[in-house]
């Protein structure tokens, strides 16, 4: 029997090592880093080595994506994608078996390198691997990956330390490594480098610079830091009300798994052109505006709130913000811009909190989400002044 035009198509066998890959490297991200900080094996002894572990991991990701979506285009995706993956497999290897508060500083910079490898990589292939026509649902598969792996991470790493330590939350991420590095190598197929134009530092430097690329990459760094933002500060708001632990985790769960369940709705909407990428990327913009203007309303509605609306907006703007760059991107270079796009999110990362905390610092915290999301605020009216249809199923010029 026919498919009926509504059904929906489940995605290909070569896509799903892909997003057990997006999987991995956020698994691995939060699982270690939300229980690095109620360890008493000595691994860690103060606030600034707990600083220091987390920020392992993201700095080498900030320092080496672009180097590593680079090299994707150069030797081809799924060698480094492979090559990455058993690389996070080994690192976390090396402190499962040396149990040793020493090798835990290894072990982390290990799995951060690794993960700069095969996180730009996969997210190349995604791209590669689909049409045009199918990237915005393609995409929003493998954000749904990722968003499962940061909201299942704290929690099964929980459960994992509790019962074996950290030592066996490693264990578990060696395996977990190797096994999607192997089923990587055996189901996704070899996608070969093409030929490149002779590309200068100042060529690059415009290609960046074109707002094709820096209107989306915006959006996805705005999006990461009022999502980072979120997980950090939500939190300290409930308490602040008065709210306590329970409710204070289930919204943060309800932020994560809001992005979540959006992602694969808005990616499928952009293939069937119900939406454009301009339009959705603004509108992603404006949800995520409107949830950190929830979080300076009072109470456990402000906080709840403030979970769905910025699970939405970023639930909306990943899927679309991607598949935008990679159409636009000549096949060519698919792995260098999603590298710079990579780098993009990172620096938002980082940069969403820090915002908040400072503004919070020198006057209250609700003045700290006003802040960001007057800044996000802003990348809305631009991104809505500058669309022009579709960018997303318009292929840019070779």
């Amino acid at each position: 029997m026919s498919a009926t035009p509504s059904a929906r198509p489940a995605p290909p066998v070569r896509m799903w090592p892909l997003y057990a890959a997006g999987f991995t490297t956020a698994f691995g991200a939060h699982g270690i880093a939300a229980n690095l900080g109620g360890l008493s094996d000595g691994a860690v002894t103060s606030l600034l080595v707990l600083g220091g572990l987390l920020a392992l991991y993201d700095g080498a990701e900030v320092v080496l994506k672009p180097v590593f979506g680079s090299l994707a285009d150069r030797v081809g995706a799924k060698p480094v994608l492979v090559g990455g993956l058993t690389a996070f497999g080994a690192a976390s290897a090396l402190y499962a078996l040396a149990d040793s508060p020493g090798w835990l500083w290894a072990a982390r910079l290990g799995q951060g390198a690794a993960a700069s490898a095969f996180s730009p990589s996969a997210s190349a292939l995604v791209a590669r691997l689909n049409p045009a026509a199918r990237r915005g649902r393609a995409f929003g598969g493998y954000g749904f990956s990722k968003s499962l792996g940061y909201t299942l991470g704290p929690l099964l790493g929980g459960v994992l330390v509790r019962a074996g330590g950290l030592r066996l939350l490693f264990t578990v991420l060696a395996v977990l490594g190797g096994a999607v590095a192997a089923w990587a190598a055996a189901a996704v197929p070899a996608v070969p480098p093409l030929p490149r134009r002779r590309q200068t530092v100042l060529d690059l430097a415009r290609r960046l610079a074109d707002p094709v690329f820096l209107g989306p990459t915006a959006a996805l760094a705005a999006a990461t830091a009022a999502l980072s933002a979120g997980v950090g500060f939500l939190p300290v708001s409930g308490a602040a009300a008065g709210l306590g632990p329970l409710a204070t985790g289930a919204a943060v769960s309800v932020l994560a798994a809001t992005g979540a369940v959006v992602q694969p709705y808005a990616g499928r909407a952009l293939d069937e052109r119900r939406v454009t990428s301009g339009t959705g990327l603004a509108a992603g913009l404006a949800l995520t505006a409107a949830g950190l203007g929830c979080a300076m309303v009072s109470g456990l509605a402000g906080v709840l709130l403030a979970a769905v609306l910025i699970g939405a907006g970023t639930g909306v703007i990943t899927p679309l913000g991607f598949a935008a760059l990679a159409t636009r991107t000549p096949e060519e270079r698919m792995g260098q811009t999603m590298g710079a796009a990579e780098l993009g999110r990172e620096l938002g990362d980082a940069g969403g909190p820090l915002l908040v905390a400072g503004v919070g610092t020198a006057a209250t915290l609700a003045y700290g989400y006003a802040a960001l999301a007057a800044l996000i605020a802003v990348g809305c009216v631009l991104a809505f002044l500058r669309r022009t249809g579709s960018p997303a199923t318009t292929p840019r010029p070779r």
